[in-house]
């Protein structure tokens, strides 16, 4: 199985509603590690690295709407390679 990691910029009401919480769970269900960040432009910040079929389930699922609190207005995504690789998934 391949691993990967990705950015992901996520737009719209995504702060104040649970939405890092939220993500923080599905990205942990599916046995990523990464973190969802809140961004000054009220953004978030989402890195997640693993399995590639498990990293684009969490992508489909941001883009999908991610929790039914947020309003997810556009989602960006770009490969990503950290300098070390993170061994959990945090928010913050």
């Amino acid at each position: 199985m391949a691993t990967t990691c990705c950015k992901i910029w996520v737009h719209g009401i995504v702060q104040g509603v649970g939405f890092r919480y939220h993500t923080q769970a599905q990205a942990r269900e599916l046995n990523l590690n990464g973190y969802a960040h809140n961004l000054a432009d009220g953004s978030v910040e989402v890195l997640a690295s693993g399995e590639a079929q498990q990293v684009d389930a969490l992508i489909s699922w941001l883009k999908a709407g991610g929790p039914p609190s947020a309003r997810v207005d556009k989602v960006l995504v770009e490969p990503h390679q950290p300098r070390e690789m993170p061994t959990r998934f945090t928010t913050g």
